[in-house]
């Protein structure tokens, strides 16, 4: 029974039960092992280097994995780093390879909603632990409980997402009401912010001229792109190689990993472009070419390129030449190279010019077949009969092949004795087989002057096969001219007889004028002149002997000179 003078309000005096001495402990304690991770996390976490990789620095923090650093950061700020170094490091989350991602920054943690709005209102960049994958993102502890949309995450797919949970992260709140206690942060925009700042102090680091180490991150039918040291330059597939590269990907892989020249870096700080080099790294094939081709030697080499003017020729990694399209036939004129070669086709060629400060190389596609007017004078002297095919007919003659890439030239004018032609088709046409005499040679100019018609014996030809000098011959006088007389001695055959003065009349004589209405009887003069080639005078002689020369006079004429080459007679009087 209770004690009526105690009020049943008064609290009891008993002591505290054991069960509830033990929550108490507990409670304190775990307020406690908070405020220590809370400082803790202020503070950061010391770490010891483990490993140094290529770009890399391997930290051990005490997790399972190990944690990373960019070696670039040490590097940039002149730092130095060994295994065994401690280093005072915050983690910002972990990588798809298992990795801790370290900062060497110190991030601070809120404690409290003031903590809280002042990190918000300086859009300052605070710790957090994520806790869960909740539905359109992630839910984080950051003091108290904030959402994270997907999209800020920084991560790509729902794998990566539950990766984070259970990782203390970096982030920015970016909408805080206190009274509805509604937080939501942002990881993908430290994370930007991060990348950002490295890209811009690698700019800074970056000189032209340098070389430096990257890794091939994408290929194009363009070119490379290279990821050197966290900023991405671009490898143009002309700046690979001094030979020609068709494609990228049939010397480069991706992953792989090479030394490159920057070689311009953009002053636009919007654009950020750099360009690098592999080709510069090695020695310039065109350093050697004074010393490794010659004008008039032979060299091979693959087809590469071919245009309307020529083809190009590699001769090595570097070193082209070109064969121009007048020096790819002597046979024929090239219209187009492609009628001659095909690109990737090997051919022989002789250098015909080197110029080094071009960097050109002329090559001749024809001259390494030999040159065939070399020894036309030899093979087609001058009064030596040919036998060829029309090639070509103009209005001014035909032209007729000798030999491979040996053409002669036939003028109307040679073509026959017998009769006057018009245009050289009413003789010849295109592929027939014709004979000619050789009348001259320019071999600089690679000409040849052909004649049909001094194949073709005639009455010149005959009456100088059957006379000599000395020879006294009957002929009339055609015209008298001066101290000149052209005299007729057959048909088709003219001499020329130097008068001396007492022969000759004062006045010039024309030649005789045909009668009216009639034609001079031509084969019965020939006929009789022929008959008095060898026989003496005729009826007329001894008068015509007292008379001063004139046209129409017959007379006895010596033979003073015969040229049978020039098809030529001079004259005397007899």
């Amino acid at each position: 029974m209770s004690d009526p003078s105690i009020p049943e309000s008064q609290p009891s005096t008993q002591p505290v039960s054991e069960t509830e001495e033990s929550f108490g402990d507990l409670l304190s304690q775990h307020e406690k092992s908070r405020s220590r991770k809370a400082e803790d996390a202020n503070k950061g976490r010391e770490g010891t280097v483990v490993a140094i990789t290529a770009d890399s620095v391997l930290v051990d923090i005490g997790y399972k994995s190990e944690g990373i650093l960019p070696l670039a950061t040490f590097q940039s700020a002149g730092e130095t780093v060994k295994p065994g170094d401690k280093l005072r490091v915050t983690v910002k989350g972990r990588d798809p390879d298992g990795y801790y991602e370290l900062s060497r920054g110190k991030v601070e943690r809120p404690t409290d909603w003031p903590a809280l709005e002042k990190a918000f209102a300086e859009k300052a960049a605070i710790l957090g632990t994520v806790t869960a994958v909740v539905k359109g993102g992630l839910s984080v502890d950051v003091g108290v409980r904030a959402f994270m949309p997907a999209s800020r995450s920084g991560t790509r797919d729902a794998a990566e997402m539950e990766k984070l949970v259970g990782q203390e992260i970096r982030c920015r709140i970016t909408k805080l009401d206190v009274t509805e206690e509604d937080v939501v942060v942002d990881r993908r925009a430290i994370a930007e912010e991060e990348e950002r700042v490295a890209k811009d102090r690698r700019y800074g680091e970056l000189k032209e001229g340098e070389t430096v180490s990257g890794v091939i991150r994408s290929l194009t039918e363009y070119g490379a792109f290279v990821d050197i040291g966290g900023v991405d330059a671009l490898l143009h597939v002309g700046e690979i190689s001094w030979g020609r590269v068709n494609k990228p990907a049939d010397v480069l892989t991706v992953g792989q990993q090479i030394e490159v020249k920057v070689l311009k870096i953009s002053t636009d700080p919007d654009k950020r472009r750099i360009a690098v080099g592999m080709k510069q790294l090695e020695p310039h094939p065109w350093e050697a070419v004074p010393e490794k081709y010659k004008t008039g030697e032979r060299v091979h080499g693959v087809v590469t390129r071919i245009v309307d003017f020529g083809v190009f020729v590699e001769l090595e990694p570097g070193i082209e030449g070109l064969i121009h399209i007048s020096e790819m036939s002597w046979a024929k004129k090239v219209r187009r190279p492609s009628d001659v070669v095909k690109p990737g086709e090997t051919v022989e060629a002789v250098i015909l010019g080197v110029n080094t400060g071009e960097r050109r190389i002329s090559l001749g596609l024809k001259q390494a077949l030999g040159d065939p007017w070399a020894e036309v004078a030899q093979k087609f002297p001058v009064g030596s009969a040919i036998e060829g095919p029309v090639t070509s007919i103009t209005k001014f003659g035909a032209f007729v092949q000798l030999a491979e890439g040996v053409e002669g030239m036939i003028h109307i004018s040679e073509m026959s004795a017998e009769k006057r032609i018009n245009h050289p088709q009413d003789m010849l046409r295109l592929g027939q087989t014709v004979k000619a005499q050789v009348l001259a040679i320019d071999k600089e100019k690679r000409q040849l002057r052909l004649s049909m018609k001094q194949l073709v014996p005639s009455g010149m030809d005959e009456y100088l096969a059957e006379h000599k000098e000395g020879d006294v011959v009957t002929g009339r006088m055609i015209e008298v001219t001066g101290g000149n007389a052209r005299v007729e001695l057959g048909e088709g055959v003219q001499a020329i007889c130097r008068m001396p003065a007492s022969a000759a009349k004062s006045e010039t004589t024309q030649p005789e004028p045909a009668q009216s209405g009639s034609k001079p009887d031509l084969s019965a003069l020939s006929s009789m002149l022929q008959a008095r080639w060898k026989s003496g005078t005729s009826p007329n002689e001894a008068n015509a002997k007292k008379e001063a020369a004139r046209a129409g006079q017959i007379r006895s004429f010596r033979i003073a000179r015969l040229d049978a080459a020039a098809k030529k007679i001079e004259l005397e009087l007899a």
